[in-house]
């Protein structure tokens, strides 16, 4: 019966442990945020951009949206899975995440546009470790990092853009 103590508290610890991981993974947005912003409307406007470049205001919300699917991800296989391939699947989590907030004081904070491709390419990697390792423990879990790989994926691209139209 759903009203039974140990179900509310399994319930309620569901819910505290997703929003442990929505809050790590918007804790990293908003630091990735604010380094971007220390940049972005002086430093970076003066870059030359491809013509494919998004408005400015796009990627906030982007960013957003993937944060949240990371963190609804990661709470996904930590919920489904125990022991040590929940340890390996949550260090691959952390090691993109770390990279992810990485690039942004490379790329905005030492404005250090080939240094960033750089990172971005191990960045890239770590994603894709993780989405193999998140779909080995359940589908969905893998399945909601492909948008945040191929967003990674995109702003690679722009990233070898920027770096080739600036020297």
């Amino acid at each position: 019966m759903s009203h039974e103590p140990g179900t509310k508290r399994k319930r309620r610890g569901r819910l505290v442990s997703l929003s442990a991981f929505l809050v790590l993974c918007l804790a990293v947005s908003a630091v990735g945020g604010g380094v971007t912003a220390t940049s972005v409307h002086g430093w970076y406007q003066t870059l030359n951009k491809p013509a494919f470049t998004p408005p400015d205001g796009v990627f906030a919300p982007v960013w957003i949206f993937l944060y949240l699917l990371m963190g609804v991800s990661a709470w996904i296989v930590w919920e489904r899975e125990r022991g040590r391939k929940r340890r390996l699947a949550m260090a691959l989590f952390g090691v993109q995440l770390s990279l992810n907030l990485a690039w942004s004081f490379i790329f905005f904070g030492a404005r250090a546009v080939g240094w960033a491709l750089i990172e971005l390419g191990f960045l890239w990697a770590a994603i894709a470790g993780t989405i193999y390792v998140f779909w080995q423990i359940d589908r969905l879990a893998g399945g909601l990092l492909v948008p945040y790989f191929l967003w990674v994926s995109f702003a690679g691209i722009l990233n070898a853009a920027i770096l080739s139209l600036n020297g």
